[in-house]
């Protein structure tokens, strides 16, 4: 970390939800973690610590990114291991948000923090400051506030705040390490109540409320408005609000209520009837199983405000909001909100309006800038687009009119006027490739120059700024493959979900090409998740009515299906007429034998192959990532092969791949329990949940990398095929003699699953599946340790893939997913 201490160790103090939760991410991110709770009255004195432990396993979705990874964290209590904080070079306090409570545990550790440790208060909304007068003097320069937002695993923003006394360097330290080790976003936010996100985003629920009322809307159909249509989470507004807890909004708000007296709408920071009506009852939200929603058996239930009754959630968006609502540019959008008579419609821009007004106003006092206004309610409230990103994007100074207008027709939720900046004749937006306005320092500021930010060659960009991503090799309809000028090819997909099909493969394999002639290194890499959602499954369904030239994976499904069934009856001539019929139609076998040649190329290339992940990595997406020289993952990465879910199995070489890699760890051993494990996660279509479980069920090898910052991944897959070359690299020599596990294994692994079958567990077609995928793995019909070749096993798993394709169960399997995105079970 160059300057400064190394952030060896951390110490968390409490176990509640937020602590012990924070704790298992720090141990995601292999940091050494203790976590305090107060001493168990009776029985073993870690019992309390312990206990939250044993809760993080229970808790979905999971805090901690493997099971095995809850028992590195260490449970301590404040009566016997106060001792151990000297060895910590960050505390994070993390109890509950009583000042009197922080005071008293702060006078009881300071004699046992290390002076250069750096002690951060986790706090969504009490006041740094104050809180620094309850720590000793002599260690408030080491004091700073740190705000993570839940669930902490899963939510990228981080909110850091200095007191008064902060010593500078603290924080770029403090910065440095959230940024990389532990793969966090952070803003840097001013000493006010509930810092810059919660400030916003609970301004803008509570705009919501009070426009909802207004315009006599229900809970369900403000959720139906408020949520992907404007590029927020599905859960929207009230939604959200259970899944937060009415205790804990109730809490934020009162902070609101208590500290900001002089603001503009300090009378709208108030809780309602219904809301105090709820609390009352102990109907919280999720925790409690009911809140403003109740699920009852499969339906979900809306509390209707009139009769205080549970009813059936059902809104209806009006059809005429609802084309507005689908226009992706947001000066029509906003626009047509305005100008629409229908409540609905004037319910969204009065909301968004007094959004606007509020962001304007309070600019200057709650953050730096306009950057870290709209990443803080980005990263903390999942919104696509900050509140000014939309605001610039629709047209500065036609909304700052509409505005004006409202404010002078006494229709907005507050009388103060907008900003002399605002309106400044000049003023096209608030963010520019210089910078994000500040009004203290009326200017644009940068992006942060720290050090770390260097890893981040492409960094989340806002509204008014553009990624150039380097100069382009070549570019088809389907990929696009682009060097930084460094030596290192990178190919990126353009294909929906970055499906792979019959022109993907082309791309990837002309990629390698290239770079075996002029790159020195090729990386696959996305520039947004997923990596990849697998073989487009459409083009394999798509009937005869295309034309030749849209002709894709596994070429047309009518002809091509009809043509396997008819080759599997022994006929042969159909297929041909077909093929005469529509000009040049790729054969289905054609493009799955490609697909493994495009693997196999992968494997074998001269130079380095990186498959740089993150989101989905499934079925021919996991099976390129398998192939390639290194896998470099973020933490967030879901990693599987899943083709039995649409009734067929790995055939892009990855039931060969991990056949081969059963035999490898077997070691001349027995296969056959190495082969089980890696049976079951194909049979069962498996995925795994982040990329440390794909390291433990053998997707990733102890070679592949884990990041925790996705910003970083494509300057880290550039830093490990550097490492690659640097030892003269050679690809892996060709397997001619690989052992498998052969007949017996087959029959071990079909007598278990009759087992199943005849226990009603799977169905007929899954034993079908099943054993093809069994003995696509174990090398067909031949003894045990027999030696084969990687085409040998390329060539079962092909043949088993065709014969299964040619089944009226696989197909339906196919076209139920294609139309509900869900698996058939037949």
């Amino acid at each position: 970390m160059g300057n400064g201490i190394r952030i060896r160790k951390v110490a968390v103090l409490g176990a509640g939800v937020m602590g012990a939760q924070i704790a298992a991410h720090l141990v995601n991110a292999n940091v050494e973690t203790l976590l305090f709770e107060l001493p168990a009255k009776e029985g073993d004195p870690n019992g309390n610590v312990n206990k939250a432990l044993e809760g993080l396993k229970k808790l979905d979705p999971a805090p901690i990114a493997s099971p095995n990874k809850l028992s590195y964290i260490q449970a301590a209590n404040y009566d016997q291991h106060l001792e151990k904080l000297r060895d910590c070079d960050l505390i994070i306090e993390a109890i509950a948000e009583r000042i009197d409570w922080k005071s008293d545990l702060y006078r009881k550790v300071a004699p046992f923090v290390n002076a250069n440790a750096i002690f951060a208060t986790n706090t969504s909304g009490l006041s740094i400051n104050k809180l620094a007068e309850a720590f000793p003097e002599n260690l408030r320069h080491r004091f700073c506030g740190i705000h993570f937002f839940n669930p902490p695993r899963y939510m990228h923003l981080i909110e850091l705040i200095p007191c008064k006394g902060t010593e500078a360097g603290l924080l770029d330290q403090l910065e440095t390490f959230l940024v990389s080790t532990v793969g966090k976003s952070v803003v840097r936010a001013k000493d006010t109540p509930n810092f810059i996100a919660n400030r916003i985003g609970v301004f803008s629920m509570i705009a919501t409320k009070h426009h909802a009322a207004a315009f006599n809307l229900g809970f369900d159909m403000v959720d139906a408005l408020t949520g992907r249509y404007l590029g927020r989470p599905k859960s929207a507004t009230f939604r959200t609000l259970d899944v937060v807890g009415l205790d804990v909004f109730a809490h934020v708000v009162n902070t609101m209520r208590d500290n900001l007296n002089e603001d503009p709408w300090h009378k709208h920071y108030e809780l309602p009837g219904w809301f105090q009506y709820l609390v009352e009852q102990g109907s919280l939200g999720q925790k409690t199983k009911r809140g403003i929603y109740q699920k009852i058996g499969k339906e979900i239930h809306v509390l209707d405000l009139h009769t205080k009754e549970y009813r059936l959630s059902d809104a209806k968006v009006d059809d005429g909001v609802k084309d507005i609502l689908r226009e992706r540019d947001w000066a029509k959008k906003l626009a047509g909100l305005r100008l629409n008579p229908h409540p609905q419609a004037q319910f969204l821009w009065a909301t968004f309006r007094d959004v606007f007004h509020y962001c304007a106003l309070h600019l200057g006092d709650i953050a730096n800038n306009a950057r870290d206004v709209d990443f803080a309610v980005r990263w903390g409230f999942g919104w696509d687009k900050g509140p000014f990103e939309i605001w610039q994007a629709a047209g500065w100074q036609q909304v700052a009119g509409w505005i004006n207008a409202d404010i002078a027709a006494g229709k907005a939720m507050a009388s103060a006027p907008l900003p002399f900046w605002v309106t400044a004749p000049s003023r096209i937006g608030v963010h520019s490739e210089q910078g994000s306005f500040s009004p203290t320092s009326q200017n644009d500021q940068p992006r942060s120059t720290l050090p770390v930010y260097r890893r981040q060659l492409f960094p989340d960009a806002l509204q008014g700024e553009t990624h150039h991503y380097g100069e382009t090799v070549f570019e088809t309809d389907e990929v696009r493959m682009w060097h930084m000028g460094d030596g290192i090819g990178i190919l990126s997909f353009k294909s929906k979900m970055h499906t792979v099909n019959n022109e993907v493969l082309d791309g990837v394999l002309r990629a390698v090409d290239e770079a075996e002639a002029n790159f020195s290194a090729l990386v696959i890499w996305q520039t947004e998740a997923p990596f990849s959602a697998g073989a487009n499954l459409l083009q394999l369904m798509q009937g005869v009515q295309e034309t030749p030239a849209e002709s894709g994976l596994f070429g047309k499904l009518k002809g091509a299906v009809n043509r396997v069934k008819y080759t599997a009856a022994g006929g042969g001539g159909m297929g041909d007429l077909f093929n005469a019929a529509t000009g040049n139609v790729p054969k289905v076998e054609e493009v799955v034998a490609k697909f493994q040649q495009t693997s196999m190329r992968l494997k074998y290339a001269q130079v380095p192959t990186i498959a740089a992940v993150d989101g989905l990595a499934l079925g021919g997406g996991c099976e390129f990532s398998i192939h390639c020289t290194r896998i470099v993952a973020t933490l967030e990465s879901y990693i599987g092969l899943v083709e039995v879910g649409v009734g067929l199995l790995p055939a892009g070489g990855g039931c060969k791949e991990m056949a081969q890699r059963a035999a490898a760890e077997a070691r001349g051993g027995d296969i056959f329990p190495i082969l089980k494990r890696y049976f079951q996660h194909i049979a069962m279509g498996e995925v795994a949940k982040s990329a440390e479980m794909a390291r433990e069920m053998g997707y990733l090898r102890p070679s592949d990398r884990i990041v925790l910052n996705k910003f970083e991944l494509l300057h880290i897959a550039k830093e490990e095929a550097k490492a690659l070359n640097a030892t003269a690299y050679r690809p892996p020599l060709h397997q001619h003699q690989i052992p498998v596990a052969g007949r017996t294994s087959i029959a071990t692994f079909k007598a278990s699953m009759l087992n199943m079958l005849e226990g009603g567990f799977i169905s007929e077609h899954d034993y079908n599946i099943g054993c093809r995928v069994a003995e696509s793995m174990c090398g067909g019909d031949v003894e045990a340790g027999s030696l084969v070749d990687e085409t040998w096993l390329l060539d079962l798993e092909r043949k088993n893939f065709m014969e299964l394709l040619a089944t009226e169960k696989t197909q339906a399997r196919i076209e139920y997913m294609l139309k509900s995105g869900k698996p058939l079970r037949n």
